[in-house]
């Protein structure tokens, strides 16, 4: 969606990653830190669903 698009953009804009590859790449790997971190990979060895 591009209201997603936009959010990672002023992050970019705002300094805080050099570009918005890096900004995902970054939200992803804390994702699967928590994700695994907390537990919630259900049975199958998937992920959960995040709802967002």
């Amino acid at each position: 969606p591009e209201k997603i698009v936009e959010d990672i953009q002023r992050l970019v804009d705002k300094g805080l990653y050099p570009n918005r590859s890096e900004a995902i790449r970054n939200a992803i790997r804390d994702l699967l830190k928590r994700e695994l971190w907390e537990g919630t990979i259900n049975t199958s060895g998937k992920l959960s669903e995040v709802v967002g």
